[in-house]
């Protein structure tokens, strides 16, 4: 079986509100935009690592009118994300108290965890960002 080059290029993560998950990934972990379309509650925003074009997330709308997600589907996606249940991703930094500093401070971050020995082998902490998608920060070592 010959290798193959495959790469992790971008993530999706649902918003509530684009301007505040905007603020957080750009202004508080300090991500570069890549690309904003669309309007209103209907954007799609790119963002990723200064320094990693390779990799992205984008923001996106959590249902779109015609996508066939059901009033009750829609309810549930709104309730999982309110508890931060429905989305997520992990991200890591060489210094952890650095970038938790930074998240105490901003007021768009909700502390779920401080930096912790995980009992699996690696310090991380988490938050939520403004639409409730689990944000785990791991230390690099």
């Amino acid at each position: 079986m010959a290798d193959m080059d495959i790469k992790i290029y971008a993530s999706f993560l649902p918003h509530a509100d684009p301007d505040a998950s905007l603020a957080f990934y750009r202004d508080t972990l300090g991500f570069e935009v890549r690309g904003d379309v669309g309007q209103g509650e209907m954007r799609w925003i790119t963002v990723g690592p200064v320094g990693q074009p390779e990799t992205s997330i984008v923001l996106e709308p959590p249902a779109v009118p015609g996508s066939g997600i059901t009033d009750e589907e829609q309810r549930t996606i709104t309730e999982m994300m309110a508890k931060g249940t429905y989305s997520g991703v992990n991200l890591a930094t060489g210094d952890l108290d650095g970038v938790f500093a930074r998240l105490q401070a901003a007021t768009d971050a909700e502390i779920i965890q401080e930096p912790t020995d995980q009992p699996w082998g690696v310090r991380d902490c988490a938050v939520r960002d403004p639409a409730g998608n689990m944000i785990r920060i791991q230390e690099l070592g």
